[in-house]
């Protein structure tokens, strides 16, 4: 493959779109390469901005719909087998019975309404999640779609290999989004963890699934004073503060 070739790559690798023997001589050449960092970065960003442009939320009634169906459609209880009557030979057996059936009618009573109530607690927190999915969505919108919207790319390193990722600031908005079409895995229990670089004080900013493909991550907080981002290797669920070193540091743009 040409270097003439490698160029022609940029726009699908941004996307993902390229074989794994691809991507390793595209990024061998993209360490190298200004332009065609910036052509990725471009890339990736407008590839965001479109995919966010054709995406439309569920009607409200059919969400309306199934978190209703959630709340009131009951599972199917657990089967007892209910011993076989015996024939009412003596006072006692029959009130022993009695007592047995009562205390079965209260225990399927108690169950079916401690179903009903998860079923409902189930129901509550899948519309919480569902409206905090929409809300990071438009705000991710509002960040690649702002005026003052500035992307740039940088290299990620670690884990026995490279990959390329960027992050599109918005000072108006006062936000970031951090994109990637991959980073390598990791070993179980440890994550990517995103951090804002406050004159080389790292702020939490949120995690990136390791092994994940095409990702766009909100980075949780505002930008502030941030004069960057940086990425660490974490156990998993994060850390307060770094403990390891950056695998990436990516300067924002000057106001």
């Amino acid at each position: 493959m040409t270097g003439a070739d490698l160029h022609m790559l940029a726009g699908a690798y941004a996307l993902g779109a390229l074989a794994e023997d691809e991507r390793a001589a595209f990024e061998e050449h993209l360490a190298d390469c200004e332009a065609c960092a910036v052509e990725v970065a471009e890339f990736q960003a407008t590839g965001a901005r479109l995919a966010q442009a054709v995406a439309q939320n569920p009607p409200p009634a059919m969400k309306q719909q199934v978190l209703g169906r959630i709340a009131v459609v009951r599972q199917e209880p657990p089967h007892v087998e209910m011993p076989a009557p015996r024939p009412p030979s003596a006072p006692a057996r029959a009130r022993r019975g009695a007592r047995f059936a009562l205390a079965a009618s209260l225990a399927a009573a108690v169950a079916l309404g401690g179903v009903a109530a998860w079923q409902y607690t189930r129901a509550q927190d899948a519309h919480q999640q569902a409206q905090q999915a929409q809300a990071e969505t438009a705000q991710i919108a509002a960040v690649l779609s702002a005026p003052d919207a500035h992307a740039v790319v940088g290299s990620v390193g670690g884990a026995g290999q490279g990959s390329h990722a960027t992050v599109v600031t918005s000072r108006s908005e006062n936000k970031a989004v951090f994109l990637t079409p991959g980073l390598p895995e990791l070993s179980s229990g440890k994550t990517y963890q995103l951090w804002f670089d406050d004159a080389g004080v790292m702020r939490p900013a949120g995690l990136v699934a390791p092994g994940a493909t095409d990702q766009t991550v909100l980075l949780k907080g505002p930008i502030a004073q941030a004069q960057g981002m940086g990425i660490t290797v974490e156990p998993a669920g994060g850390s307060l503060h770094p403990t390891t070193a950056p695998i990436a540091l990516m300067p924002f743009p000057a106001t």
